[in-house]
């Protein structure tokens, strides 16, 4: 697999752990209010789906980081391309700006996989 397209990848892991940390474990504190602009009251009335929300984002950066490890470009796609679909639904049902922090790094990584792939195919 070419560079770009692991280190997109990788990105796209990280931002998905990342996500993991603060929708599991930082929702209530500091940080969390701050990063998701709630209000404490907000924030404890919606920890328990957060919590679940957070696992899912978990689920998604362990395929991806699975499927950079194991080389199998069609599971890391797949990862990819679930990460794009939640990206453009965050955009389009919460805010605008989770297309370019979630959909954007993963549709350039799906890109980036998709031209590594195309000049490594032997030509007829």
């Amino acid at each position: 697999m070419k560079q770009p397209a692991f280190v997109f990848s990788l990105l796209v892991a990280c931002l998905h752990a990342g996500f993991l940390v603060l929708e599991m474990f930082l929702w209530e504190a500091t940080l969390g209010l701050k990063v998701f602009a709630m209000t404490p009251e907000q924030a404890s009335l919606t920890a328990t789906l957060a919590f679940n929300q957070g696992l899912y984002n978990g689920f998604l950066a362990a395929g991806i980081v699975w499927a950079l490890l194991s080389k199998r470009y069609a599971t890391l796609l797949f990862f990819l391309l679930c990460v794009v679909v939640a990206g453009v639904v965050g955009a389009l049902s919460v805010k605008p700006s989770i297309f370019f922090v979630q959909a954007l790094p993963a549709i350039l990584a799906a890109l980036f996989l998709w031209l590594a792939k195309l000049n490594s195919e032997p030509t007829t």
